[in-house]
């Protein structure tokens, strides 16, 4: 017996497990989950942030931002563990859309309710974590310092780094609902989510718990900037990798296929 799907058969059950059972959720439940989401990834965030405060230069750096890259996925998997609802694996809903198993209304109930308690949720975290006395002088600065860069990244470059960094989360949410055992799933996890930290792509929810955290320590920026130069501009990159690059690939793909059945 094999410990994992097939591509075919992660695509069918993406669809109707995944996709299905979200949309059908009851708003105060699928809130309340989003919000633990939110603060799940901000536990990530700031396990990155604790990683990289006190480094140095060169390859010191690189050194602690893969440390911090490889404490960021425990977010992730707190979400898929927990059954959580994170915004950017729910991109995925457009293999069922595309499927018609569930339909654009109920797609975009779920997206809208799960971006909002997300940003509930990590913005929550920021607040208690400035009340936390953990932010010593290296990591307020440090905040500070991820907050100022991430406002100040352009345009299409933003749009850029968040369209690659969908691509990897939901690459890791497909990965993992082919994994039938915890182990196998934390590890289909953990590589996609710690290469994408790595490679400083932007993902939605993370910096809705990095931005406002820099801002309540002091970052010279403002809450419009937090959305019109970050937030959403990346909100739509996330958009463009994780609910229509890599689901029209798998829905060409894999929809017409037959998945066999089990014995």
């Amino acid at each position: 017996m094999n410990n994992f799907l097939t591509p075919a058969e992660i695509s069918e059950t993406i669809s109707k497990g995944f996709g299905k059972n979200r949309t059908a959720m009851p708003i105060l439940r699928m809130f309340i989950l989003g919000i633990c989401a939110g603060v799940f990834i901000g536990f990530g965030s700031y396990g990155f942030t604790v990683a990289t405060a006190n480094a140095g230069a060169g390859f010191e750096a690189t050194l602690a931002k893969f440390m911090g890259a490889a404490v960021f996925p425990v977010g992730l998997m707190f979400v898929v563990m927990f059954g959580a609802e994170l915004f950017t694996g729910n991109n995925l809903l457009t293999v069922s859309l595309c499927k018609k198993d569930i339909g654009w209304g109920e797609m975009l109930r779920n997206w809208g309710i799960v971006w909002v308690a997300n940003l509930v949720g990590s913005v929550a975290l920021a607040w208690l974590m400035l009340h936390s006395g953990l932010y010593g002088e290296a990591m307020v600065a440090k905040a500070i310092g991820i907050a100022e860069a991430k406002v100040a990244i352009p345009l299409i470059e933003v749009i850029i780094r968040a369209t690659f960094c969908n691509i990897f989360v939901v690459l890791a949410v497909w990965m993992q609902a082919g994994a039938k055992d915890v182990v196998s799933k934390i590890f289909a996890i953990w590589f996609p989510i710690m290469l994408f930290v790595l490679s400083g792509f932007e993902h939605s929810v993370a910096n809705m718990f990095f931005i406002p955290m820099g801002l309540f320590v002091g970052a010279d920026i403002t809450w419009g900037q937090i959305f019109i130069n970050n937030i959403i501009p990346v909100t739509i990159g996330n958009v463009i990798g994780g609910a229509i690059l890599v689901p029209a690939v798998a829905y060409y793909s894999y929809c017409h296929c037959q998945v066999p059945k089990k014995d």
